[in-house]
């Protein structure tokens, strides 16, 4: 087995990408890993060979933001390698006791000319963490590429789909894809699938919450919705950000319910498991903590980009048993709390790129029948990112696939560089109302359940699921869950009543929906024992064949159309 410099052994992965890397000992590398997967250790393994036979003198290691810069230094330190995090621009050194330095983009862009003569002064290791960054803006891309264009080599690490713009990432390859567009290559690829497959990180239960939402507009117009149906763009935002609402009682319901799985958790296998809130801003984000302080009886963390003990309070957070932490965004790329297993998704960004990142949080496994649970609004955008997660996906230059949806697409720069949004420009409105209900449980591409209120005793089998289950087992329980639920719904008759004849519209469709869904995943689960196939790569396949979008979205034709592609293999 092949050991560390910090006398930690090596995953599979790691082993591959090590053998690819110093037999071909090229002056460029990227490596495309998933959140978790250890591409820190692996950077640090490199960087370790390449000190040992005198290839280069010094390391510099550039990340996103500044509680990350001292987490590198803290696994280099464990490695063997000595790293100063406290460098700085005006110093522009460090002492002879350090192997190298690490910075910040932002320092990068600063003072790109002094980083090019640290650089060019000594035989340099240059390790790009989560290297997508450097095409926020131009001044970070170009500041990157003037910095070490000279460097004796360059190791890029990205756990996360690139991005979501044209911006050309610095010391990345690109060669066209089957359209002719520029696209970027990794020379050593381990997705979620894979890590999957080996242990390496936990699957994700996805709880989605869906309810019937209520605003006023500025001409003073009430409006209602409910999260998941078909809205227009600015519908759906309103009705995600009014559910999302501290004063509403849909995110109370899902806090609450997200406490609920978190005590299940701890009762039944992960006694220090944590949980996380990503909130939009720091003012909802202080709400949340409060109304979890509430509902737990327990103060939550409070993480917020502008205090400057943030680092030292996630430090804390990972290494101690409090419940919760409430976050902005900022907390959602490359912190390390393996411990965190309960998330809730209380944000509308929306992209791929910061869907990942954020997930990537809850994913890290320490032992073997972990699983995470992520509480989410039910909207088609999050629904669809949920169903794919397994997806791999490269940065594509120029090709027209990223549709504007109106939500916080474009927030992601300021998100990303630890800073706080005030949220999307929009016309004025007024939240009002919002309930919740258990819309649906995603877990490998499938859809289980059909729609509960939050409160019932149905939300409540789906929350009990045990801490500790295998894949199989998630599968067989989910499946379970939701026959007896639709079992228990047939035998029970509703008294009629106001409002009665549309729920019973919308009970009478879930069942529909989740019969169908239920026979799906019963198909694809024969189909997997058939052919060795993962499930999601079969749900996969079934959409690109009939068409329509992942299970968690498709129609009752839909899933009858697959159902039958599914009965002639």
């Amino acid at each position: 087995m092949v050991r560390t410099a910090g006398g930690g052994s090596l995953r599979a992965w790691q082993r591959r990408a090590l053998t690819k890397y110093l037999a071909t000992r090229p002056r460029d590398f990227l490596a495309v890993a998933t959140p978790g997967a250890g591409k820190t250790t692996f950077a640090l393994r490199v960087a370790a060979e390449l000190l040992a036979d005198r290839t280069v003198d010094q390391i510099t290691v550039v990340a996103p933001t500044e509680h990350l810069k001292h987490q590198w230094a803290q696994s280099a330190a464990r490695a063997g390698i000595a790293l100063d995090s406290r460098f700085s621009n005006s110093t522009g050194g460090t002492s002879g006791d350090y192997h190298g330095v690490v910075v910040t983009y932002a320092q990068v862009a600063a003072h790109p000319f002094r980083h090019r003569v640290r650089t060019e002064s000594r035989r340099t290791l240059v390790i790009l963490d989560e290297i997508h960054h450097a095409g926020d803006a131009k001044t970070w891309g170009d500041a990157t590429a003037e910095a070490f264009g000279d460097a004796t080599r360059r190791l890029a690490l990205t756990g996360t789909p690139f991005r979501s713009d044209d911006s050309q990432i610095p010391f990345v390859v690109y060669e066209p894809d089957e359209s002719g567009f520029p696209k970027s290559r990794a020379d050593h690829t381990y997705g979620y699938a894979e890590a999957l497959a080996d242990g390496v990180v936990r699957p994700v239960v996805f709880l989605a919450y869906s309810g019937e939402a209520h605003w006023r507009d500025s001409a003073g117009e009430e409006y209602s919705a409910r999260l998941g149906e078909p809205l227009n763009a600015e519908q759906t935002a309103r009705a995600w950000r009014t559910a999302l609402d501290p004063a509403g009682d849909w995110i109370s319901a899902v806090l609450r319910a997200a406490d609920i799985r978190l005590r299940q958790k701890r009762a039944s296998g992960m006694p220090d498991a944590g949980g996380l809130v990503i909130a939009t801003d720091q003012e909802r984000a202080r709400d949340y903590a409060e109304l979890l302080e509430h509902i737990c009886g327990e103060k939550p963390a409070l993480v917020l980009s502008d205090d400057p003990a943030s680092s030292n309070r996630i430090a804390e957070f990972g290494s101690n048993t409090q419940s919760w932490m409430v976050a902005v965004r900022m907390v959602s790329e490359g912190v390390d709390v393996p411990r965190l297993a309960v998330g809730v998704y209380a944000t509308s960004a929306a992209t791929p790129l910061y869907f990942a990142q954020a997930i990537g949080r809850f994913v890290r496994a320490r032992k073997a029948g972990e699983t995470a649970s992520v509480f989410l609004p039910s909207v088609p955008v999050l629904l669809d990112l949920a169903a794919q997660l397994e997806l791999q996906r490269d940065h594509v230059i120029g090709k027209p696939h990223r549709e504007k949806n109106g939500l916080d697409d474009e927030l992601l720069i300021d998100a990303n560089r630890q800073k706080d949004e005030p949220g999307e420009e929009e016309k004025p409105f007024v939240a009002l109302a919002a309930d919740a209900e258990l819309d649906q449980v995603i877990y490998d591409g499938s859809s289980f359940g059909t729609a509960t209120f939050a409160g019932s005793d149905e939300e409540a089998d789906y929350l009990g699921i045990p801490g500790l289950l295998d894949a199989e087992q998630m599968r067989a329980l989910l499946r379970d869950r939701q026959a007896r639920q639709v079992a228990e719904r047939g035998a029970v008759v509703p008294d009629p009543g106001p409002q009665v004849v549309g729920a019973a519209e919308r009970v009478a469709t879930a069942d529909r929906l989740a019969e169908l869904r239920r026979e799906l995943n019963s198909l694809v689960a024969m189909h997997n024992h058939r052919t060795g196939k993962p499930h999601g790569v079969i749900h996969g396949e079934l959409r690109r064949e009939c068409g329509g979008p992942p299970t968690a979205l498709a129609s009752a034709d839909q899933l009858g159309e697959r159902i039958a592609a599914l009965r002639r293999k």
